[in-house]
């Protein structure tokens, strides 16, 4: 039995192991001997961040270097800062491969009743329709999005009915059923981890390559100056000339150049 971030106990499964590491790049041979290994040293009563650290350590083992940062995306966003806001810009960016324009960040509004901070005003490419989204970030593990957050969008997009066709909760965590079964009763679009269990925020950051730029290892300084210039995404640093990022953010362009090699292996 382990510990999971939440208190809970919970038999250990190798097999979460080797998909997780599976997703992230690794060969099903490689996944396969790296749960092996984790078993032979998993011990009654540890927690799971003991044994995300030995997956991290066998990857690194094996010289897997890019998918062990792969492996780290969850920690990586959980990195982006003890506030929401590089998280908002971040969702943002996702969703605009996604079909949707972001048109505003933060935005102060007025309802029929009382003004509102939306985090994000969002416009579907294909229909044109107008979409409210609130953005719930935690930067720790163990943490669910409960009921109350997904109550609380719903009573703000009906005092903003009148300016929005549709309403979307974000988080970076998991939710919880409450939640879910909530959400379909009053048509919210919700987006988690791991949830819709198909097209979570995970699956649409992997399906492409839309890593976060904390995927990286950037200091907190550099993080503040990546948000500051919205470079949420760390592929950007491999699409856009390294001048123009240099003269963005006023990051060296050594390293810069350090960056964007490791953004290039972690898409690859």
């Amino acid at each position: 039995m382990i510990i999971k971030a939440n208190g809970e106990k919970a038999p250990f499964d190798p097999n979460k192991v080797e998909s997780t590491c599976i997703r992230a790049g690794a060969s099903p041979d490689l996944a396969k001997r790296i749960a092996n290994q984790v078993y032979s040293k998993t011990r009654q009563g540890m927690s799971t961040r003991e044994i995300y650290r030995m997956v991290l350590h066998f990857l690194s083992e094996h010289g897997m270097i890019a998918i062990k940062h792969r492996y780290r995306l969850k920690e990586a966003i959980m990195r982006m800062g003890p506030a929401g806001f590089s998280f908002e810009i971040y969702v943002g960016q996702i969703l605009g491969h996604f079909g949707y324009t972001t048109k505003s960040i933060r935005t102060e509004m007025t309802g029929r009743c009382v003004k509102h901070e939306v985090d994000l005003v969002l416009e579907s490419i294909q229909d044109g329709k107008k979409w409210m989204a609130e953005c719930k970030y935690h930067n720790m593990p163990g943490r669910y999005t409960g009921l109350k957050e997904s109550l609380y969008t719903h009573a703000r997009f009906l005092d903003l009915s009148d300016k929005f066709d549709g309403e979307m909760l974000v988080c970076n965590t998991k939710v919880s059923s409450d939640v879910i079964t909530y959400a379909k009763c009053v048509g919210q679009q919700v987006l988690s981890w791991k949830y819709p269990t198909e097209k979570g925020l995970e699956r649409m950051i992997e399906e492409k390559k839309l890593y976060p730029i904390t995927i990286l290892g950037p200091t907190k300084k550099e993080l503040v100056l990546f948000s500051k210039n919205s470079l949420m995404i760390a592929k950007d640093l491999v699409d856009m000339p390294v001048n123009e990022v240099v003269n963005k953010t006023g990051i060296s362009i050594k390293r810069i150049i350090i960056l964007r090699n490791l953004a290039r292996q972690v898409i690859s």
